[in-house]
């Protein structure tokens, strides 16, 4: 099975414009990405799909693979199939690795991966990691994960599920473990074609997940659980704390 890594960058963004090209300790946010990507004993090729020339030339510079794509893409999963049916290689999986996340592990990457070799017929695949505090229990941006018994996602939601009736919120965690969601995806690549053809269905819009919008068509999304933390950059204080991290 051949796998190819996807990242979606975007230069425009409503909280962070030209995200991808910050410098954090010498060198921007996508090389960082870029470079992680491709420690994956996994991964056969990775490959930076952006809307933006600036971009492009920047990804060339330090000698990565980049493909320009559309700027009418509303979700990082349409770049990634564009990139996707634009590279002359042939592969079973594509992983959409999250271009705002310098510091992803590889062994990461590789645990997603497996989903696919250790399972047969495997659609979608995500990562998810038990939920260790009540802060991120009901935070809004700390997607919570229901699974089924085979590992499956069932639900994705900004609000914390399941809801114990009855119980004080403190106590939710001492009665069920809650796991949180790791934004990196693995598509099968039958499958990616057939979910960029879907409209946005209703659970999609309520949540703002467009993940809900493949469970509710009835694709099935394996899950693998990590102990890893994933370190995104959303903001530019975000940024101010990533830097602040580094030895002086």
């Amino acid at each position: 099975m051949n796998f190819i890594g996807i990242i979606p960058a975007r230069h425009a963004s409503t909280r962070f414009p030209g995200k991808p090209l910050i410098d954090i300790n010498g060198k921007s946010m996508i090389q960082r990405v870029y470079e992680q990507a491709c420690k994956s004993i996994t991964i056969k090729k990775v490959i930076v799909a952006t809307d933006d020339e600036r971009i492009k030339k920047h990804v060339e510079s330090f000698g990565g693979n980049v493909m320009l794509t559309s700027a009418n893409h509303p979700t990082g999963t349409d770049r990634c199939f564009e990139a996707f049916q634009k590279e002359e290689g042939k592969f079973d999986v594509v992983i959409n690795i999250q271009g705002d996340e310098p510091f992803i592990d590889p062994a990461q990457i590789d645990l997603l991966c497996s989903c696919f070799t250790a399972k047969e017929n495997v659609q979608l695949a995500t990562l998810i990691k038990k939920l260790n505090t009540l802060d991120d229990l009901v935070k809004e941006n700390t997607i919570k994960v229901i699974v089924n018994k085979k590992g499956e996602a069932i639900y994705f939601s900004r609000s914390p599920l399941p809801h114990h009736r009855g119980l004080d919120i403190n106590n939710w965690m001492n009665k069920h473990v809650y796991y949180k969601h790791i934004g990196i995806y693995g598509y099968h690549s039958s499958v990616l074609k057939e979910i960029t053809q879907l409209p946005q269905s209703p659970l999609e819009l309520a949540e703002s997940l467009e993940q809900l919008r493949w469970i509710e068509n009835g694709f099935k999304i394996q899950t693998a659980i990590t102990d890893g933390e994933s370190q995104s950059i959303d903001t530019p204080e975000d940024l101010e704390k990533i830097i602040a991290s580094f030895p002086k």
